[in-house]
């Protein structure tokens, strides 16, 4: 027999720079969340089109290493799942408009926003952050 664990949410951390990328990974992982993280929107589209319907939250940058921006990256995010929480971040003002229902987050953020939103992000798709949505089966 399998044992069982608890659900855990899937966010998406597309962040070009390592530090800012690993910070926000440690950030949601505290708030029990599994955490993928790519440094280009390409790496994350790539993520979305193989396990989009898990990823609960993404936040990205709107500068990133690769060809795309994250303000498009949010735009394709919301095709794959509509549902998704999405969070834009940015050191300048946004000129390019996103897609209904996501977040910008003007740069500097504090880390407890992170914490805050992963909270309310859990507790809208039914889980909790200590216990999950009840037991898994796992082979």
């Amino acid at each position: 027999m399998g044992q069982s664990r608890p659900y855990r949410a899937t966010a998406l951390v597309v962040e070009d720079d390592p530090r800012q990328r690993e910070m926000i990974g440690l950030l949601l992982e505290e708030s029990d969340f599994e955490v993928i993280a790519c440094e280009s929107a390409e790496a994350a589209e790539l993520v979305l089109q193989g396990s989009g319907g898990r990823v609960a939250l993404m936040m990205t940058d709107v500068e990133l290493a690769g060809q795309m921006t994250g303000v498009e990256l949010a735009h394709i995010a919301k095709k794959y799942n509509p549902e998704l929480d999405v969070i834009v971040t940015s050191g300048r003002p946004l000129r390019q408009s996103l897609p209904a229902g996501t977040m910008f987050w003007a740069k500097p953020w504090a880390p407890l926003d992170v914490i805050r939103v992963a909270e309310m992000v859990a507790e809208a798709k039914g889980t909790s952050l200590h216990g999950g949505r009840g037991p898994r089966r796992v082979s």
